[in-house]
């Protein structure tokens, strides 16, 4: 499966009008990509095809005096551009269909100078390549200062170069893992494990805000990040509200935020990588539910459900269970695993949040709230032993990841 290996860049003073020049020019050749396919559109016209658009917007434009300076960056970056345009259109028309999995997909818009992002990708034919000190050669840009914190696994197929929000670069390798490899990281193991995500639970002796509890008693602590660094972010936000819109003092107070918040995801994200990767290690196969984090992040508990992060670390567990052969199995967020005793299966009935134990009518067991779901949970992913003793596993299903392009990716430089 291919996965993403994403280093810190440090550009020097001279080599940030390169990267910013190239933003600016795969920008616009999207830009010029959706209008051409919108007026072809509002004209009863065929939409022009990938040849078309590339010689129109790409070799014909350089010759113009208009866009002459889309010759003064890699013509790779700018195909790519005009690819990912392809792809967006691609996906809203599958989308429409039906036939495209996931959430529904919304046209193509127009991109800004302004967006929190700013991307372009390199291919192997753009002649990038690694130098012997370790600086990352660019095309037209130069020799960009890399932090290293791993080796990379493989050659890499391509190269994306982000610009976020906080104004911070990195360079996100797409690279094919090798599953001799991964199968020798993660031997095999008879261990299973049902999940059962939470907010509500009290707080441990050590101190922490458990998000999860597993079916073998154990519960997952969290540091609650963006509680943590609220009065700092407020801080940062209301010196933003009082610089006057379009001043250098208003940008700089943005960074500060932006860089405020991007130390929280990045603490977060290394949280639950950390998690994610000791759940899989130990356990063949885990249960875990399927929850409508979307819908839950439109109630009053929003904050705290961004918080916790629970569709990040469930997306983690299945890239991960599907890289190193594990098997990741959800459930109906349906499933009664808070009514349901675990030893008899008799359904007790819904129960306040503010009920953390409670006694089975049935067989008088007595069962700690988040315990008895994660159990439950276990039982109904299939992952409890059977009448033999002999565990009993469904097929693992592969998750699929997409390569590095338009979208967003991890900006800290874990893959694993």
């Amino acid at each position: 499966m291919q996965l993403r290996y994403a280093f810190r860049l440090y550009p020097d003073v001279a080599q940030r009008t390169a990267p910013a020049k190239a933003f600016g020019c795969a920008r616009v050749v999207f830009n010029d990509a959706v209008r051409a396919r919108e007026d072809a559109r509002k004209a009863g016209q065929p939409f022009p095809t990938a040849g078309q658009l590339s010689t129109r917007l790409i070799t014909q434009a350089k010759r113009t005096a208009e866009r002459s300076w889309l010759g003064e960056v890699s013509a790779v970056l700018l195909q790519q551009s005009l690819r990912d345009a392809e792809t967006a259109y691609r996906n809203f028309f599958a989308s429409l269909k039906g036939t495209r999995k996931g959430p529904k997909m919304g046209a193509p818009r127009l991109k800004s100078r302004k967006d929190g992002r700013q991307s372009i990708r390199f291919t192997a034919n753009a002649r990038w390549n690694i130098t012997g000190s370790g600086r990352l050669n660019l095309p037209k840009i130069g020799a960009v200062k890399v932090k290293w914190s791993r080796t990379l696994p493989a050659q890499p197929s391509s190269v994306t170069v982000v610009e976020d929000a906080a104004g911070r670069y990195f360079a996100s390798f797409v690279i094919d893992t090798d599953p001799a490899a991964d199968a020798a990281r993660m031997p095999d193991t008879d261990q299973t494990v049902g999940i059962d995500l939470g907010l509500t639970l009290p707080q441990t002796p050590s101190g922490g805000t458990p998000i999860a509890a597993l079916s073998d008693g154990t519960k997952i602590d969290s540091p609650r990040f963006l509680r943590r660094a609220e009065k700092k972010l407020k801080k940062a936000q209301r010196e933003l509200s009082r610089k006057q819109k379009g001043s250098k003092n208003r940008e700089k107070a943005r960074l500060k935020v932006a860089r405020a918040y991007a130390k929280v995801a990045d603490a977060r994200r290394e949280f639950l990588h950390q998690v994610s990767t000791r759940l899989i290690r130990e356990n063949q196969a885990i249960g875990v539910e399927d929850l409508a984090v979307k819908a839950l992040a439109r109630t009053r508990l929003a904050k705290s459900v961004h918080d916790a992060g629970w569709a990040q670390f469930t997306g983690m567990l299945e890239y991960k269970a599907a890289r190193y052969g594990r098997t990741l199995v959800k459930i109906g967020r349906f499933t009664p695993t808070s009514q349901t005793c675990s030893a008899c299966g008799t359904v007790d009935g819904p129960k306040p949040l503010n009920v953390r134990e409670w006694t089975c009518i049935a067989c008088g067991a007595h069962h700690d709230r988040d315990h008895n779901a994660a159990l439950n949970i276990k039982q109904a992913a299939g992952l409890a032993a059977s009448a033999c003793g002999a565990p009993v596993s469904p097929e693992p299903v592969l998750a699929q990841r997409e390569e590095t392009g338009s979208h967003g990716f991890p900006t800290g430089n874990r893959a694993a």
